[in-house]
């Protein structure tokens, strides 16, 4: 991945995320996608960073330019994560989500996601993680 390509990813993550959980850098993502069991999914207002190991997939992050939101974007990025993840072997998908984001909390309920777990203090002292899991 090329750094510019790297920079735009981490500004969008920045504007979706702010400093809650704390936003990537581009160095991070070069990193997670300079592994072979990380893929990226991208368009020009939105992106979604996955990782296929044996039948497991982990969705690692999904942000849509927040003025392009509810317009079906994140919905396309998840609907081809579930196929690469599916051609990569995968037949089960987690994820875990910031139980402050009810946003991000009802688009995966929407998508067939279920809680399956919570992670106290996971991204920060008091900002726990919702685990999710689905069949794919």
């Amino acid at each position: 991945m090329d750094p510019e390509s790297a920079d735009r990813l981490a500004n969008l993550h920045l504007r979706c995320f702010g400093s809650h959980p704390r936003p990537w850098t581009a160095a991070e993502i070069e990193d997670l996608l300079s592994s072979p069991l990380n893929f990226l999914l991208s368009g020009p207002q939105g992106f979604l960073i996955g990782r296929a190991i044996a039948d497991e997939a982990e969705l690692l992050t999904l942000a849509v330019a927040p003025e392009a939101r509810r317009q079906g974007i994140a919905s396309e990025l998840m609907a081809q994560f579930y196929a690469r993840s599916r051609e990569r072997g995968a037949d089960r998908a987690f994820l875990e989500v910031a139980a402050g984001n009810a946003a991000a909390q009802a688009l995966y309920l929407a998508e067939g996601w279920a809680q399956t777990g919570l992670r106290r203090n996971y991204y920060a002292p008091g900002v726990d993680a919702i685990l999710m899991s689905r069949a794919l």
